[in-house]
């Protein structure tokens, strides 16, 4: 076990495994302005994420085939926090305007770094997506 949370700078990507790939970047695409893309792993296999400031979300589904995969992949398992790079009021006012059901929210939560105000909304396969903005950052 590594004793020093300085070796690790940030989050690169995660990786959802979806029912439909094509559903889901698109209700991400249309809920938060996430772009698509389009690329070859390693083999030369054809994968699939969904591109955000400096970070991504990888997306496979039963058919991806790489050897770098989830034990267990399971459908609707993901629950992260996003941080908003708007005014957490102008994403609940989209999502709202997308016909998108917030779930709870906003809410007091604690973040990494501080308190964060915080939405939550479902995917298509049920992964709970917070969405979030710091207090007094």
């Amino acid at each position: 076990m590594m004793s020093n949370p300085a070796m690790i700078a940030r989050i690169d990507h995660l990786v959802l495994t979806v029912t439909d790939i094509e559903a889901t970047t698109v209700f991400y695409e249309r809920a938060l302005g996430m772009q698509r893309e389009f690329f070859r792993g390693p083999e030369g296999q054809p994968r699939h994420a969904l591109l955000f400031g400096n970070q991504k979300i990888n997306l496979q589904d039963r058919a991806t085939d790489t050897p770098t995969k989830a034990r267990t992949p399971t459908f609707g398992s993901g629950d992260f926090c996003l941080i908003a790079g708007v005014p957490l009021d102008d994403v609940i006012a989209h999502l709202r305007k997308q016909a998108i059901e917030i779930e709870a929210g906003p809410v007091a939560r604690r973040g990494a770094i501080g308190t964060l105000r915080s939405l939550y909304f479902r995917d298509p396969d049920g992964n709970l997506v917070e969405v979030a903005e710091y207090v007094n950052a």
